[in-house]
């Protein structure tokens, strides 16, 4: 194994190692990530941190064994962070899909809700849903606490009348 082509000359420049070992890095982490975009993406990125660290990596007695190692490890780690996403959005979906259905009693109310004017409903989901105080409310909108609570009060007088009329409908 003592040949020169196992081991590739001390470079001068960075350019001159990129010349010399990009090809073989790309064909190196293709074979590892099995995708040949990934893999120039990888070995870019590898040659983006030489760029700073070149009166470093130039010393090295093999800096392409350096940027290997660089890709590699970003290989890695763009690998976990993949399958560990991929867990979440697993995770994320069996939840969601384990949650019940909405009951009749929600889905009326949400039906009554989409018949208020939006302020009202904004600010009745805020209060009641969010459970955030009439001072918060109206912090978040921008608008006075008493105009928060003539909508809370004028969406509450409009709810029961819609929900009062839905009751007498099913009966």
């Amino acid at each position: 194994m003592g040949s020169s082509a196992s081991t590739p000359a001390q470079p001068g420049s960075l350019q001159e190692l990129y010349e010399a070992s990009y090809r073989r890095l790309v064909a190196q982490l293709t074979a590892m990530t099995g995708d040949a975009a990934e893999a120039e993406d990888l070995v870019q990125e590898a040659f983006a941190r030489a760029v700073g660290r070149w009166q470093t990596v130039r010393t090295y007695e093999n800096p392409e064994a350096w940027l290997r190692t660089v890709a590699m490890n970003l290989a890695r780690s763009r690998w976990r962070r993949t399958t560990r996403g991929a867990a979440v959005m697993l995770r994320l979906r069996a939840s969601h899909q384990e949650a019940p259905p909405p009951s009749v009693d929600h889905v009326t109310l949400v039906d009554a809700l989409r018949g208020l004017p939006a302020a009202q409903r904004e600010a009745l989901v805020l209060f009641h849903v969010a459970d955030l105080s009439v001072e918060d409310i109206a912090r978040q909108l921008g608008v006075p606490t008493g105009t928060v609570k003539a909508r809370l009060s004028r969406g509450r007088a409009a709810l029961a009348d819609v929900l009062r009329n839905d009751e007498e409908v099913a009966s």
